[in-house]
Formats: structure tokens, C-alpha cells, sequence
């Protein structure tokens, strides 16, 4: 092994340190600051080589529990604010993944402006917000978090003051003692409503006003209107698989919020325009459009008379509150003295703001000038949100179980007296008594019948999506996710509950006002989808409505693929359901859009979703992904307008770059891979199902030594860990699965088997080639890679020490295995350590590491107090705040 090289550290770390310490001395006082840094040099020292794991121990013994709470607290707050300054300083940025750096990379490949925007014609890129619950800290904790960065961009401007007047660096120190005297958890869980005004506050105060700005760079960059193809998407309220909170009110509410949130926005736009546009018709000649505006609006007032801009926007700004009025019920901000008629529709709202635009651009040019006010500003970006978000901000997917669906339309048919025993029919006998079903005008549903709590449940979701549609517009849902997906008829069943709401319209050439959308999760799943595809096209109908809308989306599932079969095998199988589809959307005439259902862990499918995008199978991304953003990762992507203007560039670019490159690999070199690939994959699937799937004692040992049911108490999402009451690991969800074996710092799911793997797979040689010109694997190694470096078997042994006797040597055989994995990696990526190729990231994680492994021992030792039956109120907190920490420490630990 080489020696490491030593850290250079963040200059804004040592500032944003040296203020903590500061905060925790004044605050904690000086006992606690000095035991804090007692152990913090001791940690330092002993991962630089210079001390041992006892020198830690015995510092930490020391702590009473207050102190044990407050020390955890800090090295939380440190590890927040090492977040933030690396994301500042754009660690986690990557090179060329920006829509400028793509276009030219296209250029030098021959294809040319024409050519991308073809494509972005029919293309959408999508970020899906989800509440999936990874997220540990309380939103106060991010707020004052996001403060932090605005004072320090306005630091590194070279000014001392604020706005306000406030010295900036006392600003800094203020906030960060907010944060010290935040509490940190959350007293009750989240409820959906919750859910909804969090991703609502990055919907509204970061993608609102960062999108139009990006457009406006990407016009630039391409020298034409950029069509509006990235847009953002949302599961929150709609996502009901699992979660019984999740309702048709809940539905109502997320819609409602979130149409408030961008009419609001629109009226303070158009506010603020009304104040810019002064022009006076006694300086220029004014469009007569822009009169006829004007004279419409019914603003007589004097002082406007020759400014009939002004007087337009009046007018706009009484129709937009009208229609604010109509959609949330309530009055919009500003309520003024004009009346005006509700706009029926976006696209109406756009078209009096595209007048504005057209004739601002025709003045300076009718007079021979260089046409200043052509220059879009704060109206073209106006007209570009409304492109992009419309009235509803973002489009909503429904989501629910096939399990769910079918015991409903069990009971639909049962009360029409249609069939009386659905469940018991084949998948032929189905298929053909749903089609019936789909072709009758005639409802299922009866007024007069009181239907199970399930059943009415589901239909009222579906009636509130209709109301929706005629509320905000068919843009506000389009997609309804079949979790588990095995068959056609999972997809008809979702037809037949929305033809009882209107969406599903039988006739000569049936439509479908929202799409039924698969989601394969498990490895089995993955290899049935082509069939499946392939018998959905299968039906004229369906084959009808596909042509119509010009594509259809399949979403596949990370975190399933992985706990069922590992990240190697969850890896390909994924890529090879990718590759597979191709052909059957092709010989069907469909485009493809593929939905990734990605976490913020690399046993979920995290990882740079940049490298993510470029590594997709040729041919399977056509300009058309989503991916979902979840827990943790929407902060760390979207928590600023700056860093979230480089992730949306990020998946942009790389939309384009996957869609349009030429092909890098040879069809010999193709299918060499693609061998090598499934016996690796084969092998490393072996392995980690008889870890995890080969004894049932196995289940045992993971809650023994993780703090899973700890983590179950930990309130940070509205839906259950588990799907059922079994303790079962398949009926675990990936994401407690994942966060557990992150926090025992373990990292089970992003590599066990891959170790496995490569040491059976002869050919070496070939290993190498294959991380050096493949991008999938080396994707799927850097990613690999990541998280190796970010466990540590020698905590993970105290851990082990949690576990009964007769299991402990299960600890024995992961050991073992990683370190084969380490190995393995190494060899087939030619370096002699671990991110020897990647320093950035080598010293982002190993700066944090000390401040991590005190933390994960003290949470041992409040486990063990807590199991033994110690009912101190602060030893469940200690445990809770340790998570939290160890969490935020790891950043993309869920």
C-alpha cells in the first residue's frame, strides 16, 4: 500500500471550524471545548498513523452523558459545515459537466446545433423530488445551513458588511450558534403535509429562479430559444405505495400548495415588471398589440396615461389574480382594484406575456439600434417559467403497489357482479376481462355501495386526479408508477381505475389522459420487463395510445435489485433491462423514456448521476430520463440556487452526451464486456445471497449488530420502515437495509460480492480494459470505490462485538470479503490505493473520517446501555443524535 498523502484543508473548513469552536466554548463552556478537541486531536492524529483506537476510547470514557450529547452535536455541526464549504468550493462539481462543455465536446464529434435541437424537441429531463426518508436533519437545521452559504459568498466578495448592516463574519458566527442552539431532532414524524412544504421550499426558492436563468445560458450557448425540455417533477402526495397517509387529500393539498407557490411567484414577477417597464409612448411608438393590452386592462389612472406597458401589466396582474383567486381559494398577494377574467390556461397567461416580449424586441431594432430591450431579462425568464412550470410548478406522479390494485378491482367486479372471483382468474382470463371491462362506456363503481376502506381510498385518488386535470391542466399528472410490476394486467388495472374517474376514455381510438407506468425493482423483474413491454404493445389499444402520446415510460428500480441481489448484479441487471428494451420500444414504433429510481447510497443507485447518465446503455436514453432525488441528496443537489445550478447542468449535459455521442466500443469489445460482465455478475450474485439470503440466522446477526430498530425510531419520513410487520429482510425496505449497514460503516450493499467476483474472474487483463475504456464499469467501480473508502472494517468490528457468540463469525467471512473487494478494485484500476486517482474526493473523506469514528463509538456504547435496558431518556436521544451525525458525516449514507 502507498503512503497517503497529506490533507490539504479547506481554507473555508478552518474558517467555519474555528467559528464552531468558538460557538462551542462560549455556549458548551470550556470543559466541553477542551474535551472536544482533546478527542478530536487524538482521532486526527490516530487516522494520520501518529496514535492508536485505544487513545480515542479512553478520551471518550470521560464524557458524562450531557457532555456525550453535546460533543455529539458538535462533531454533527463540524461535519454540516465541511458539507457546506466543499460544496462552495465545487468538490463535488465534475469537469465538463455543463451544457456549454457538452455542446463542444458534440462539435468536435460532427454534430452540429441542428442536431441537438432536434432532439430537444422531443426530449425532457426530469429531477423527480421524492420524500423518501434519508433526510435526517430538520429543516431548521438546513435553513440556517443555507444562510451560512449567503453570508459566505458575500465574504468571499470582499465585503464586511451585509445588507442589513450586520458585520459578516459576526453574521457567520451567529448563525452557526443558532445551529448549536437548534435542536437537532425531530420531536414528532413527518407527516405528508410536512413532506409537501419541504420539497414545496425547494421547488419555490430554488428551482423557480435558477431554471429560467439556466435557460437563458443554455439560449446563449446554442444561439436559439432552447426548448423547455428540463422541467422538475415530484412523488410527494402522490406516492400512496406503502404509505397508508398518503390520501386523496393528501393528493389535493400537494397540488393546491404548489400551484400557490407559482402563481404567487408570477404575481411578484409581474409586480416588479410593472415597476421596470416605464416606457412612455411620448418616447417611442408603442406596438398597437401593446395598446390593445393596455386599453383591455381597465387602468384609467392619470399617471399612467402614456405608459402603456405599465397599463398592460395592470391588466395581466388582475387576470392572474383572478386565477390565483379560482385555483387556491385564496387572494392573491396584492390584491389591487381591477377585475379581470380568469386565465383559462398557461398558455394564455403566456401569450399577453410573449406581446410584452415581442414588441420590447422590435424598438431598438425598428429604429436601426442594437435592440437592447431585445435582451430577455426578467420577462423573457417570466415567459420561460411558465414554459416549464405552468400552473401546477411541478408534475406530480401518482404511485401505488399491484397488489393494492388488484384487491380493488377484485372488489369492483365483484360488486357489479361482473366476476366474483378476480384473483382466482389466470393472467389470460384477466387480460381479457379487463380489456371487456375497458371497452364499455358503463362505470364499475356504485353510488349506493359502501366499499372497503382500500377501495374507496383508491378511487377517490383517482377522482381527485381528474379534478386536478381540470383544475390546473393535464401537465399536473401524467404518470401513474405500478410498484411491483409483474404482468400486462398490473397495467390494465390501473386503465380500469382511471376510466371510472374520466382519465382512461374508451372508444374507436381509446386515450389515456395519464400514463400506467411499471416499475421493475428485483432482479427477476428486470429480466420479465421485455416480455411484458412486448405484450403491452401487443394490445391495439395500448398500442393506439402509445403512438398518440410518442413514447412510453418503464421505470426501473436500484434499491430492490440491490437488497435482492446485490450492487453488482442490481448494476447490470439494470443495464441489461436497459439494452433489452430497446429493441421492443423499436420494433413497437415508441420512444423510450426510462424512469431511474435512484437513492443518494451507492447500494441505492447513488453515485455522480453525470457519470450515471453518460454510462447508460447505447441507444436507451434518447433525450428522455427522469431520475428520482431523494432524502439527503435534495439538499445536497438543491439546497442552493449555485449547487443546484450545477446538478441540473450536470443531467443535462449528460442527457445530451448519452443521447447524441457516437459509440466508443467496438461490437468485439461490446460483447467481450458484456460476457466478462455476466460472469462477474453471476458469481458476485452468488455470494451475496448466501450471505444474505442463505440462512435465516442471517437476519439475526444484521439487527444485532446495526442499529436498525434504533433507526426506526428516528422520525424523519411519514411511511413505515418495513412493508409489513415481519422482520424479514425481504420485507425490509432497501432504504433502513442501506442507511443501517452505512451507519455500522459496514457499506454491505454497495460492494459485497464484487470481491467474490473478480478474484474467480481469470482474465485480469480484461478487468482492466474494461475500467479503463467501459463507462458502466467504471462507473460502477468509482462508485465502488467511494464507498469502500468511506467503511472501515475496524469500526465495523465494534459493531460485531454487539452480536450474540453463535453468530459473530458471520462478521468474519464480510471482513474477508472486503478486503478482497479492496484488492480486487485496485487490480483492475491499476492504482495502489484506495481514490489514488481521485484526490479531491480522497481528502474530502478522509478529512471527515476522525470525526466520524468517535461518534460511531460512542453510539456503540449507547446501544449497548440501551439494549441492556437503561431507560435514561438521554441514551435514546445520544443514539438518535449519533445517526444523525454519522449521517450527515457521510453525506449520501441513505
Amino acid at each position: 500500500m502507498a503512503s497517503l498523502p497529506p490533507i490539504a484543508n479547506n481554507p473555508d473548513i478552518r474558517y467555519l471550524g474555528a467559528l464552531l469552536g468558538d460557538v462551542i466554548r462560549a455556549y458548551g463552556g470550556e470543559r466541553l471545548f477542551a474535551a472536544t478537541e482533546t478527542i478530536r486531536r487524538a482521532s486526527v492524529e490516530r487516522h494520520r498513523g501518529l496514535g492508536d483506537g485505544a487513545s480515542v476510547d479512553l478520551q471518550l470514557e470521560k464524557l458524562d452523558l450531557d457532555e456525550t450529547l453535546d460533543f455529539v452535536r458538535g462533531f454533527m455541526l463540524f461535519s454540516m459545515l465541511a458539507n457546506l464549504a466543499e460544496d462552495r468550493q465545487g468538490i463535488t462539481a465534475e469537469d465538463g459537466a455543463d451544457v456549454a462543455s457538452a455542446l463542444k465536446r458534440l462539435a468536435a464529434e460532427g454534430i452540429d446545433g441542428p442536431r441537438v435541437l432536434d432532439l430537444l424537441d422531443h426530449a425532457l429531463v426530469a429531477p423527480v423530488l421524492t420524500a423518501h426518508p434519508t433526510e435526517v436533519r430538520r429543516k431548521s437545521m438546513i435553513d440556517h445551513r443555507n444562510r451560512i452559504a449567503e453570508l459566505m459568498a458575500i465574504r468571499d466578495a470582499g465585503q464586511e458588511e451585509t445588507a442589513d448592516g450586520d458585520l459578516v463574519d459576526e453574521a457567520i458566527t451567529r448563525q452557526i450558534a443558532l445551529l448549536w442552539q437548534t435542536r437537532a431532532l425531530r420531536r414528532d414524524r413527518l407527516g405528508v403535509a410536512d413532506e409537501v412544504e419541504t420539497a414545496l421550499s425547494y421547488l419555490r426558492d430554488v428551482f423557480l429562479p435558477v431554471l429560467p436563468a439556466l435557460y437563458q445560458r443554455w439560449d446563449r450557448a446554442l444561439g436559439h430559444r432552447t426548448p423547455p425540455f428540463l422541467r422538475p417533477g415530484s412523488w410527494i402526495g402522490g406516492d400512496r405505495d406503502g404509505n397508508p397517509n398518503v390520501t386523496a387529500a393528501s393528493l389535493t393539498l400537494a397540488l393546491s400548495r404548489a400551484s400557490e407557490a407559482v402563481l404567487g411567484y408570477y404575481c411578484d414577477t409581474i409586480h416588479a415588471l410593472g415597476a421596470e417597464l416605464s416606457i412612455s409612448s411620448l418616447r417611442t411608438d408603442i406596438d398597437p398589440a401593446v395598446e390593445a393590452l393596455a386599453e383591455a386592462s381597465g387602468d384609467s389612472a392619470t399617471s399612467r396615461q402614456d405608459e402603456p406597458f405599465r397599463r398592460a401589466l395592470s391588466g395581466i396582474y388582475a387576470r392572474l389574480a383572478a386565477t390565483y383567486q379560482a385555483l387556491t381559494g385564496k387572494s392573491a398577494p396584492r390584491p389591487g382594484a381591477l377585475r379581470g377574467e380568469r386565465y383559462p390556461d398557461p398558455q394564455a397567461f403566456r401569450a399577453d406575456l410573449v406581446t410584452l416580449a415581442r414588441a420590447l424586441a422590435k424598438m431598438g431594432a425598428a429604429a436601426g439600434g442594437d435592440g437592447a430591450l431585445r435582451s430577455s431579462g426578467a420577462l423573457g425568464r417570466l415567459v420561460r417559467a411558465v414554459d416549464v412550470f405552468g400552473f401546477h410548478l411541478a408534475a406530480l406522479d401518482l404511485r401505488q403497489n399491484s397488489a393494492v390494485h388488484e384487491r380493488v378491482v377484485a372488489e369492483l367486479l365483484k360488486v357489479a357482479g361482473v366476476e366474483g372471483d378476480y384473483a382466482a382468474l389466470d393472467e389470460a382470463g384477466r387480460i381479457a376481462l379487463l380489456r371487456r371491462e375497458l371497452e364499455s362506456p358503463r362505470p364499475l363503481t356504485s353510488r349506493f355501495h359502501a366499499y372497503s376502506d382500500e377501495t374507496a381510498s383508491e378511487l377517490a385518488i383517482v377522482q381527485a386526479a381528474a379534478e386536478a386535470h381540470a383544475r390546473y391542466g393535464p401537465a399536473a399528472i401524467g404518470i401513474y408508477i405500478v410498484s411491483m410490476a409483474k404482468s400486462v394486467s398490473d397495467l390494465l388495472e390501473v386503465h380500469l381505475l382511471l376510466k371510472e374517474a374520466g382519465l382512461y376514455r374508451p372508444g374507436e381510438t381509446a386515450t389515456a389522459a395519464i400514463m400506467a407506468v411499471p416499475l421493475f425493482e428485483t432482479i427477476e423483474d428486470l429480466e420479465a420487463a421485455p416480455a411484458i413491454m412486448t405484450d403491452w404493445f401487443a394490445l391495439p389499444e395500448v398500442a393506439a395510445i402509445a403512438a398518440a402520446r410518442k413514447h412510453q415510460e418503464v421505470m426501473i428500480g436500484y434499491s430492490d435489485s440491490n437488497k435482492d441481489g446485490g450492487y453488482l448484479s442490481s448494476t447490470w441487471g439494470l443495464s441489461k433491462a436497459s439494452t433489452a428494451l430497446r429493441p421492443v420500444f423499436e420494433a413497437a414504433g415508441v420512444g423510450m423514456q426510462l424512469f431511474h429510481g435512484r437513492g443518494g447510497a451507492v447500494g441505492r443507485g447513488g453515485g455522480s448521476a453525470f457519470a450515471a447518465i453518460r454510462a447508460q446503455p447505447t441507444g436507451t436514453v434518447q433525450g428522455r430520463i427522469r431520475i428520482t432525488e431523494q432524502g439527503e441528496v435534495i439538499a445536497a443537489k438543491y439546497g442552493t440556487r449555485e449547487s443546484a445550478a450545477t446538478n441540473l447542468e450536470a443531467i443535462a449535459s449528460a442527457t445530451l452526451l448519452a443521447s447524441l455521442e457516437p459509440v466508443r466500443l467496438s461490437n468485439s469489445e461490446n460483447s467481450a464486456f458484456a460476457a466478462a460482465m455476466e460472469t462477474l455478475s453471476g458469481n458476485a450474485f452468488r455470494a451475496y445471497r448466501d450471505l444474505v439470503y442463505g440462512s435465516d440466522d442471517f437476519r439475526t446477526f444484521f439487527r444485532q449488530m446495526t442499529p436498525i430498530a434504533e433507526i426506526a425510531n428516528l422520525k424523519i419520513g411519514s411511511r413505515p420502515a418495513s412493508r409489513t410487520k415481519s422482520d424479514r429482510i425481504e420485507d425490509l425496505r432497501a432504504i433502513p437495509w442501506v442507511f443501517s449497514w452505512a451507519q455500522a460503516r459496514v457499506m454491505l450493499p454497495g460492494w459485497y460480492g464484487v470481491g467474490q467476483a473478480i478474484t474467480a474472474f481469470e482474465d485480469k487483463g480484461l478487468l482492466r480494459e474494461m475500467a479503463k475504456g467501459w463507462p458502466l464499469f467504471a462507473s460502477t467501480l468509482a462508485n465502488m470505490e467511494m464507498v469502500l473508502a468511506k467503511s472501515d472494517m475496524s469500526v465495523a468490528a465494534r459493531y460485531a462485538e454487539l452480536v450474540e457468540d453463535g453468530l459473530r463469525d458471520r462478521f468474519t467471512t464480510i471482513r474477508d470479503a472486503w478486503h478482497m473487494t479492496q484488492d480486487g478494485l485496485l487490480e483492475a484500476t491499476g492504482q495502489s490505493r484506495l481514490l489514488e486517482d481521485h484526490p479531491a474526493l480522497d481528502a474530502s473523506i478522509r478529512l471527515r473520517l476522525p470525526y466520524i469514528e468517535p461518534l460511531n463509538l460512542l453510539q456503540i456504547e449507547l446501544m449497548k446501555r440501551h439494549r441492556a435496558g437503561d431507560q435514561d431518556d438521554r441514551i435514546g436521544e445520544g443514539i438518535l443524535l449519533s445517526i444523525n451525525a454519522i449521517a450527515t458525516g457521510l453525506r449520501n449514507s441513505g
